[in-house]
């Protein structure tokens, strides 16, 4: 079983002026750890789950490149790309250049987007539900198509490319991997089953990922797809103890992802309240070598 990390807040105890020295820091600490990946919300503001508004927001596509430089191994994406934020052929594009720079470390987390909030704030447009999904449909036939190389214009009902040229080619083969992040049962999962190469669902409790994995199958059934290519992951959180006055110990850590293994998860995404904590890769790396021998269920 692997272990990512994911950065959701940036509002560290030295402020704006560190949080470049910072962020690099926990990025090899992280990866020293044995961390497999590193993922950054793709928000413009902060989410109501996390903080205020105000808190520190960095655009992720820029950080996954400053991350890039500084790590050699972990994989990089954001958890998840709202499809309404940037146009597919940009966004392809971009997730290319990831690829290319990092030597093909690159993913794709994509979904439906759903924070109202900052697509008002910065006047970006907030399409209804059904019409974020259409898009959201067409963004993943255009990744497709540019990562197979296949350069005739793409007629969708709301996205026309003249020339979907992808130059250069991403490394990652046959494409950097699709990740889709959420489990609404009707449409999310169903597109995990036709688009994906990887699903995110949150780490809400055994009974509820046993069920939504099996919608999952279902959906691969219907398709023709099989339900073993695709890579199940979780979103969750670990609060390792440094002195071991608050929080959890790495036995404990340890016991939650293991459950989560058992369930068939292949790799459990986690955030950390104090990531910038000195000494918390330490014990994170105790939690890695504990987890990693451990073989999802039906693997």
């Amino acid at each position: 079983m692997r272990l990512g990390l994911q950065i959701p807040w940036f509002t560290y105890p030295e402020g704006p002026a560190e949080l470049g020295a910072t962020l690099r820091r926990i990025a090899r600490e992280a990866e020293q750890a044995g961390v497999s990946s590193i993922f950054v919300m793709d928000h413009f503001f902060q989410i109501s789950m996390m903080g205020p508004p105000e808190q520190e927001m960095l655009e992720g596509y820029t950080t996954l490149s400053h991350l890039a430089a500084v790590t050699e191994r972990v994989r990089l994406g954001t958890l998840v790309t709202g499809v309404t934020y940037r146009y597919p052929g940009l966004l392809v594009k971009t997730v290319t250049t990831l690829d290319v720079l990092s030597g093909g470390r690159a993913w794709l987390g994509i979904g439906a987007a759903w924070n109202e909030e900052e697509h008002r704030g910065l006047g970006v447009a907030f399409p209804s539900t059904s019409q974020r999904f259409e898009r959201l449909e067409e963004t993943l036939r255009i990744a497709k198509q540019m990562w197979a190389g296949e350069e005739s214009a793409f007629e969708g009902e709301h996205y026309r490319l003249e020339r979907p040229l992808n130059s250069p080619q991403a490394l990652s083969k046959p494409h950097p991997p699709i990740m889709i992040g959420g489990s609404g049962e009707k449409k999310t999962l169903r597109l995990v089953a036709q688009y994906a190469d990887a699903c995110n669902l949150f780490s809400a409790g055994r009974d509820s990922i046993l069920h939504k994995l099996e919608v999952l199958r279902g959906h691969c059934a219907d398709v023709g797809r099989d339900y073993d290519e695709i890579t199940r992951t979780t979103l969750g959180q670990v609060n390792l103890s440094v002195d071991g006055s608050d929080g959890q110990s790495v036995q404990e850590a340890t016991d939650q992802l293991g459950e989560l293994a058992e369930l068939g998860i292949d790799e459990a995404i986690v955030n950390m309240p104090n990531v910038f904590q000195e000494g918390v890769f330490e014990q994170l790396a105790e939690v890695v070598s504990e987890v990693e021998p451990l073989v999802p269920a039906g693997r």
